[in-house]
């Protein structure tokens, strides 16, 4: 369920992708848009399936092939947005935007289990919101589990405030872009 309530101030400028960067384990990342392409397809599938299951939140990402599959299908869908990290031709981490309407989106992110704590998690936020960013969003929120400490602390750094806390998941709710007053996201006079 979308959040009642988010900031007024917009948070900052986020860098879209594509971005190259050494990690903490000086791997050569590549965080780059989503291509829409089969074997960008195959290899987000890879990635699930050899996904930790300590590592789903919320049910997701689903756990068999048939399902990751059905799933990716509805997040890769062309009102989302998604950018993906990759290290060589493996995928490091997955990060996507899914629209509740044109102007209000909802974040999840997934690092592979082997590029975790490294700097890929951060970088690929802030690139997925460079990309929602520069594509008009307006606002973001996401859920996380009240007891992960490090993701809240992460969000909270990069400038999403909690909007409730109430239950064992905290919400927390970032604004990317102004709105013209319609609820639309205000663009510049170029277009």
């Amino acid at each position: 369920m979308m959040p009642s309530r988010f900031p007024d101030e917009v948070a900052g400028e986020f860098q879209p992708p594509p971005i190259d960067f050494e990690d903490g384990e000086d791997r050569h990342i590549q965080i780059r848009v989503y291509d829409e392409s089969g074997a960008e397809y195959e290899a987000l599938v890879e990635m699930y399936d050899a996904f930790d299951p300590a590592d789903r939140a919320q049910g997701i990402p689903p756990t068999r092939p048939e399902e990751i599959r059905r799933w990716l299908d509805s997040i890769l869908d062309e009102d989302c947005y998604n950018v993906i990290a990759w290290h060589n031709d493996a995928v490091a981490g997955h990060a996507t935007l899914v629209p509740a309407d044109d102007a209000h989106y909802e974040l999840a992110i997934f690092v592979h289990q082997d590029y975790q704590e490294a700097g890929i998690g951060t970088r690929l936020i802030r690139s997925l919101l460079g990309h929602g960013q520069e594509s008009g969003v307006e606002t973001v929120w996401l859920t996380v589990e009240r007891w992960n400490r490090a993701a809240v602390g992460l969000y909270e750094k990069i400038g999403f405030e909690t909007s409730d806390a109430e239950s064992f998941e905290i919400e927390m709710v970032l604004r990317l872009n102004e709105t013209d007053g319609s609820g639309s996201a205000a663009s510049d006079e170029n277009g």
